[in-house]
C-alpha cells in the first residue's frame, strides 16, 4: 500500500515507552503515525497538517488531554480517541462529552487500541470494507429539511454537507429517529455512549451545544426538555 492511502494518526503521550509503544503497534497495523510529547506540539502540527485520527493522553505538561479535545473540536470533525490513568465512570463521561469519539483506560492492550482505531474508521466509510447489509438497507432520515443518509453515514441541509463526529452523527441520528417525542439523557448515555447510569447527568450537553452549532443555519433545533433531556423541534414549530 501506498502512503498516500495509509491514514494519519497523531498521538501525544509524555511517556515515552508508552508513546513508541502505541506507535510500533500503529505502525505495523498499516497506519501513518506522528508521535507528540505534548498536546501543544500535537496541536500546531494539526493546525499545519491535520491528520485522520488522534490519540490523546489526558495528563501531559502545558495543554491537557481533555483542553486539547476541545481545541480540536471548535475546528474539526476528526476522531478522537483519548488514553487515561483515569478510570471512573465520570472521568470517562466527562472525556467523551467534551468529543472525544472513545475513551481507554491504562494500562491497555495495543490491540484493542487498533482494534478500536479501525472500528472508528470503518464507521466513517474511511476503510473500503462493505458495510452492513442491515446499514446500507436503511432509509434516509428527514427532519425539518435536514437528510441524514445512513448508508454514507453523511447529514445534508439543502444539499450542503453539515461536518460531524462520528459521535456527533450517531447523537443526531438517534433524535431522528425518535423525532416523535423526547429522548432522555440516561436512554442517549445508553444508547449513544454505551453506559447504563442509575443518575441523572449533564453529560450530553457539550455535545448539544456543538450541534446546535452546525445546525444554527438550518430549520430544525435540538431543545432541553428540563430535568428530562432533549427534543427534535422544527423551527416553524417553535414559532407556532
Amino acid at each position: 500500500m501506498d502512503n498516500s492511502d495509509k491514514k494519519m494518526i497523531y498521538v501525544a503521550d509524555d511517556e515515552a515507552n508508552i508513546r513508541d509503544l502505541i506507535g510500533s503497534f500503529l505502525i505495523n497495523s498499516g497506519f501513518q503515525v506522528e508521535l507528540f510529547e505534548s498536546g501543544d506540539r500535537l496541536l500546531e502540527r494539526f493546525l499545519l497538517k491535520p491528520c485522520d485520527l488522534l490519540v490523546l493522553d489526558i495528563m501531559m505538561p502545558g495543554t491537557d488531554g481533555l483542553a486539547l479535545c476541545r481545541k480540536i473540536r471548535e475546528k474539526s470533525s476528526v476522531p478522537i480517541i483519548i488514553v487515561s490513568a483515569r478510570d471512573s465512570e465520570f472521568d470517562r463521561i466527562t472525556g467523551i462529552a467534551i468529543g472525544s469519539d472513545d475513551y481507554l483506560v491504562k494500562p491497555f492492550s495495543p490491540v484493542e487500541l487498533i482494534t478500536r482505531i479501525q472500528a472508528i474508521f470503518r464507521r466513517m466509510n474511511y476503510l473500503k470494507e462493505e458495510a452492513p447489509t442491515r446499514t446500507t438497507a436503511e432509509a434516509n432520515l428527514e427532519f425539518g429539511g435536514v437528510v441524514i443518509s445512513p448508508k454514507t453515514r453523511e447529514v445534508k441541509e439543502r444539499g450542503e454537507l453539515i461536518e460531524l463526529s462520528p459521535l456527533e452523527y450517531d447523537f443526531l441520528q438517534y433524535l431522528f429517529k425518535n423525532a416523535d417525542r423526547a429522548v432522555s439523557r440516561e436512554e442517549l448515555l445508553r444508547n449513544v455512549w454505551d453506559f447504563d447510569l442509575d443518575i441523572d447527568t449533564r453529560a450530553t450537553d457539550d455535545l448539544v451545544k456543538r450541534l446546535r452549532k452546525k445546525l444554527l443555519n438550518s430549520k430544525i433545533r435540538i431543545t432541553a426538555v428540563w430535568g428530562y433531556g432533549f427534543k427534535l423541534e422544527k423551527e416553524d414549530e417553535k414559532n407556532d
